[in-house]
């Protein structure tokens, strides 16, 4: 799986990388993170707000910070 963060470094976008890779660790899920900062690459996605959450190149969410409990069922 193929995970990315995309944002330009505001808080939020740390805190949802963050919140990603504790996730991923605690449940044992193997998974590739990465945070693209690039904004046209962010533009790619269609993503006009951040923090998004992509997954196996799907934007799954935008433009806010999700509950752990909803990144896990995304992850799942």
């Amino acid at each position: 799986m193929k995970i990315e963060i995309l944002g330009s470094g505001c808080p939020k976008c740390l805190k949802l990388e963050s919140m990603v890779k504790d996730i991923v660790a605690k449940h044992g899920i193997k998974a590739e993170i990465g945070h693209v900062y690039d904004i046209q690459k962010i533009m790619d996605y269609g993503v006009m707000m951040t923090p998004a959450l992509v997954v196996d190149g799907k934007v799954r969410i935008v433009g806010r910070l999700p509950s752990e409990s909803e990144v896990l069922n995304l992850l799942r």
